[in-house]
C-alpha cells in the first residue's frame, strides 16, 4: 500500500498488457490548466460518452477514449484506481458526472474512491461523493476466476463457490 492508498497490478489478459507500448498511456492531467486544454480538444460527441480513466501511483488522473484498455491508459503501470468517468459543464465549470470503478483489468476495490476524489479535487473539478456505480470484484478461492459480485450475492458464477467479503483479486497484494 502506498501513502496514497492501495495500488493495483494489472490482472487482466496478458496479451493486452503485452500490446502496451512506451508512451501509449492516457493523457496525464495534473492541473486544472491541463484539464482545460484536454477538454477543449474534445468534440461534443466525445464528451457525450464516458472516458477510460486511471489514477496512477503518483496520484495523477490519466484519461483515454472510452474503448481504450485501462492497462494502455496506465502505460502498463500499477494504479491507485481505474474505471470510467464522464464530464459535464454546469454553472460555468466542469465537473465529473458519472464515475465507476469498472475495470476488469485492474479490478479496483470500491475503497479506491478516495484516490479518485483526491485526483479530481487536485484539478478543481466538481465531483460526486462516491462512485456513482460501484463494482465489487472478487477472486474465487476455489477456481481462481475473477467475479463481479451482483446484488450482494457472494457466490462464484463459474463454480458456485463462496466468495470472500473482502477484496482479494490480486493474490500478491
Amino acid at each position: 500500500m502506498s501513502a496514497r492508498g492501495r495500488s493495483y497490478r494489472y490482472v487482466g489478459p496478458v496479451e493486452l498488457k503485452a500490446a502496451v507500448r512506451p508512451g501509449s498511456g492516457g493523457r496525464r492531467i495534473s492541473s486544472a490548466a491541463d484539464f482545460g486544454r484536454w477538454v477543449a480538444e474534445r468534440s461534443a460527441a466525445e464528451l457525450a460518452e464516458p472516458f477510460t480513466f486511471v489514477v496512477g501511483t503518483d496520484g495523477v488522473l490519466r484519461l483515454a477514449p472510452r474503448r481504450s484498455e485501462h492497462v494502455a491508459c496506465a502505460g502498463g503501470d500499477m494504479v491507485l484506481s481505474a474505471g470510467e468517468i464522464s464530464f459535464m459543464h454546469e454553472a460555468g465549470r466542469w465537473a465529473a458526472g458519472e464515475i465507476s470503478n469498472h475495470s476488469t483489468g485492474y479490478c479496483p476495490d470500491v475503497s479506491s474512491w478516495s484516490t479518485v476524489a483526491r485526483a479530481l479535487d487536485d484539478l478543481e473539478l466538481g465531483r460526486p461523493f462516491g462512485f456513482t456505480h460501484e463494482v465489487v470484484f472478487r477472486r474465487c478461492p476455489g477456481c481462481q476466476e475473477h467475479n463481479i459480485v451482483r446484488e450482494d450475492d457472494f457466490v462464484c458464477v463459474f463454480c458456485g463457490g463462496d466468495l470472500p467479503e473482502s477484496w482479494n483479486v490480486d493474490p500478491a497484494a
